[in-house]
């Protein structure tokens, strides 16, 4: 008997990131209303929307910070809340404020949280060492963070989420407050995890022009997603000419605080 006969239909691998009817209310304001939508393995996802829109809010949960109130989210079919530990194993984790300590080396930095992850001392510094040459700060191993310019240190940071091996990594504005060419730097790395390494990437912004027309784009409103797909089928769907346009006529250009 051959194996599709004895197994059937081969099973689908599950998304690198489900998001699932979530929900979520600060009293009486809701931030996040049924929100839904998955990432695939290896794929650049942007989730774009106003300050204000729930993005911090769902990057909270989806990092177990918070505990969603309805719903449900997977990382690679774990669910963060019943199997926090293999769910958070898979994830990489870069937040909009600065994490480094700023008096410790790139390289304490570094096997610091190695140590939270159980990384062995010899393995983590292995690893620190092959990452932190790969984010192009071989050189700076020994510096203190704080001798570092902005976007020298959001690299050390996407090195350092990504010292445990995770098959997604999450970063949440990484190119806020820095100059033209270290966004552009940092972007292109965030890129070639997903070329080169098949890492799954959720890229949150407000900032249209970092967006590619095959990039999925996932746009999120005042707590509800107004579109799911890849940004040239958003931009044809809300018949505009780019996806700053698409963006404007869906959200209307409103914000508010980020929630």
């Amino acid at each position: 008997m051959n194996a599709s006969a004895t197994f059937g239909v081969a099973a689908v691998a599950p998304p690198a990131l489900a998001i699932e009817r979530v929900s979520h209310a600060y009293g009486p304001r809701k931030a996040l209303d049924e929100v839904s939508f998955s990432v695939a393995p290896a794929t650049f996802a942007v989730l774009l929307g106003l300050n204000g829109a729930g993005k911090s809010t769902l990057f909270s949960i989806v990092t177990h910070l918070y505990a969603a109130q309805a719903g449900a989210v997977r990382i690679f079919g774990h669910d963060v809340a019943r199997e926090s530990g293999a769910a958070l194993a898979e994830l990489g984790v870069v937040f909009q404020s600065r994490t480094l300590d700023p008096d410790l080396s790139v390289d304490q930095n570094m096997l610091y949280q190695g140590a939270l992850h159980g990384l062995p001392p010899r393995e983590a510094r292995v690893r620190a060492r092959d990452l932190v040459g790969r984010v192009g700060l071989a050189d700076r191993l020994k510096d203190r963070v704080r001798q570092l310019s902005g976007g020298q240190a959001r690299r050390v940071e996407i090195a350092r989420a990504l010292l445990h091996g995770p098959r997604l990594v999450l970063l949440d504005e990484p190119t806020a407050g820095l100059d033209i060419k270290a966004r552009a730097d940092i972007l292109a790395l965030a890129r070639r995890l997903v070329a080169e390494d098949g890492v799954g990437v959720l890229w949150t912004t407000h900032l249209v022009d970092e967006i590619r027309d095959d990039d999925q784009v996932v746009v999120l409103h005042k707590g509800r997603v107004l579109a799911d797909d890849i940004a040239s089928a958003v931009t044809a769907a809300a018949g505009a000419d780019t996806i700053g346009a698409a963006f404007t006529k869906l959200t209307g250009g409103a914000g508010e605080e980020d929630a």
